[in-house]
Parts: C-alpha cells; sequence; structure tokens
C-alpha cells in the first residue's frame, strides 16, 4: 500500500473517531463546554480559572474541536494529493466542501445555543464525512469484477436512504433530549400509540425545548419524536436485513453482507438496551457508533453493487 493510500485510510478511522468523540461531547452534556468558537473563553485551552465539571465539560468539547481540526488537516491534504495523482479528483474536492461547511455547522452549534436543526445537520455532516471518505477508500482499490452484484443495486440504494433517515431522527431524538421519552419497551407509556403532538415535535426552525412560539416543549411532542425513532427502526431492520439477506446470496457481496447483518443487529440491540438502562452514557455513545458502523457496512455494499465488483481483501 502507497503512502498515499496509507494517509487516505488513516483520515478515514479519524473520521470514525471524531463522530464517535462528537457523539460523546453531545451526550454528556459538553456541547457548550466552551461558549465561544472556535477558542474557549478567549483561549486556546480550557482556563484554570474554570473549575469542577466546567472544566471537564471546556475539555471535552476542545478535545473535539482539536480532532476536528486535524481531520479537516488530513482531509486537505488528501485533496492535494489527489490533485496531483489525478485520481478522484471530483470526489476529493467534494469532501473538502462538505468538511468546510461541517466546520461551520460546528461553530453555529456553538453561536446558536444548541438549535436542534443545527445539531442533528451537524450530524448527519459527521456521517456524510464518513461515509464520502470511505467511498474515497474504496475507489483507490483494485477489485476483481463481478456483474452478478449489480443485481442488488435498487435495494442497497433503498436500505442506504432509509438508514440515513433514521440516523436523523435518531439525531433529532438525542438534540432534544428525547431519548427517555418513552421509559418502557416494547410499548411507550404502555400504550402502542401514546399521546403524542407531531406538530411542535417535528417543527425545525425553534429553539432546544421550545415550541416555535417559545412555549415550553410538551412532553407529548418528546415522546412523538422518541416513537417515531424507535417505529422507523422496525422498518429500517426489516429493509437492511432483507437486504443484508439478498447479498449474502451473491457470492461477490457474501462478506459485505454479512457485515452488514451483523451490525444491524448490534445497533438494534444497543438501541434496547439504551432504553432498558436508562440511557447510560457509554451505551448512548455506542448507539451512534453502531449507526456509523451500520451506515459503512451499506456503503460498502452500494459501492460494490453499483460498480459491479467484488472486494479483494
Amino acid at each position: 500500500m502507497s503512502a498515499r493510500r496509507k494517509l487516505l485510510l488513516a483520515t478515514l478511522l479519524l473520521a470514525f473517531v471524531v463522530v464517535v468523540v462528537g457523539a460523546y461531547v453531545r451526550l454528556s452534556d459538553a456541547g457548550l463546554g466552551c461558549p465561544d468558537w472556535p477558542l474557549c473563553y478567549g483561549q486556546p485551552l480550557p482556563g484554570s480559572h474554570l473549575g469542577g465539571d466546567a472544566l471537564g465539560r471546556a475539555w471535552k468539547e476542545m478535545a473535539h474541536r482539536y480532532l476536528a481540526g486535524t481531520l479537516g488537516s488530513l482531509i486537505l491534504l488528501n485533496w492535494i494529493l489527489a490533485l496531483r495523482a489525478k485520481r478522484q479528483r471530483s470526489l476529493a474536492t467534494g469532501v473538502v466542501l462538505l468538511v468546510l461547511f461541517q466546520a461551520t455547522l460546528g461553530m453555529w452549534t456553538v453561536t446558536m445555543l444548541l438549535k436542534p436543526a443545527i445539531v442533528t445537520a451537524h450530524l448527519l455532516g459527521g456521517m456524510a464525512t464518513l461515509a464520502a471518505l470511505l467511498w474515497w477508500n474504496l475507489g483507490e482499490g483494485a477489485h476483481a469484477p463481478a456483474e452478478e452484484a449489480r443485481r442488488l443495486r435498487g435495494l442497497a440504494a433503498a436500505a442506504l436512504v432509509i438508514l440515513v433517515l433514521q440516523i436523523a431522527l435518531g439525531g433529532w431524538v438525542s438534540a432534544n433530549y428525547a431519548a427517555l421519552a418513552c421509559p418502557d419497551l416494547p410499548l411507550c407509556h404502555g400504550a402502542v400509540v401514546p399521546p403524542m403532538e407531531f406538530g411542535p415535535a417535528f417543527h425545525v426552525v425553534r429553539e432546544l425545548g421550545q415550541t416555535a412560539v417559545g412555549d415550553p416543549l410538551p412532553r407529548e411532542a418528546l415522546t412523538a419524536i422518541h416513537w417515531s425513532h424507535r417505529l422507523f427502526a422496525l422498518l429500517v431492520v426489516l429493509v437492511v436485513g432483507w437486504t443484508a439477506l439478498r447479498a449474502l446470496r451473491i457470492d461477490a457481496l457474501r462478506r459485505v453482507g454479512a457485515a452488514v447483518a451483523v451490525f444491524l443487529l448490534l445497533q438494534f440491540a444497543l438501541g434496547v438496551a439504551n432504553v432498558d438502562f436508562g440511557l447510560p452514557l457509554a451505551l448512548a455513545a455506542a448507539h451512534n457508533a453502531g449507526a456509523a458502523l451500520l451506515l459503512a457496512a451499506l456503503v460498502v455494499l452500494n459501492f460494490f453493487s453499483f460498480r459491479g465488483l467484488r472486494p479483494t481483501w
């Protein structure tokens, strides 16, 4: 493997770390650990004047910023190398533009005081960066032709779209602190369809914890957010599970299909465990990591099915 490909692979791995650490920062209520951007209380590192929990939250936030900054620098370097090598230049340029937009979302997350729409968009931007870097890495490899893999193109694409929608719903749950709005399983407040208010729940332009007119967000709205994510999870299991089974029947995609199936089961189990155990931080962060891994597996499946290839690794 060339030095350029090693650097690209290292960038992909760092992107996964940034996504997981970002989730940890958000879930540990450290998203506003530094109220300004890009500095922290006007300094490059949290000051000693902060004490106790405030200092810990500030360090978490700044650690994530420095990791994200390192990722952005590596992506820029990979872009320069791609231009020189004349390989995947359009994709490389797209990734650079994406990470610039992602940095802007990171700034807005702080300056707009954790608006749910911005926080959710920031999560999706991180996932999109991870997916694009993975596609970029796959495009650098030498793979064997396998026309039978093309049979799964439509289903693989549908599974990916449905998963992205579910990740967006999951981000909306997290951004609105609705992860425990339904504390029981498999029902929600003891009912299949509990009392819910969907209008304020999914009004995009509003402040955290408020309706569009500034009133406190009712419990029924939080229930609607959580219930929607939980219900859509069943659709994900059906569609992505069926996609994995179909992939297992195609020799060229068998290993990728197995990975999709494993990550799907893991992610479903983590979702159930988060409710059962009351959303412990480690499990909540693992649920975010599981979403990233399942997304990555479906990106790989789409890459090989659309290009009619089989992996050589």
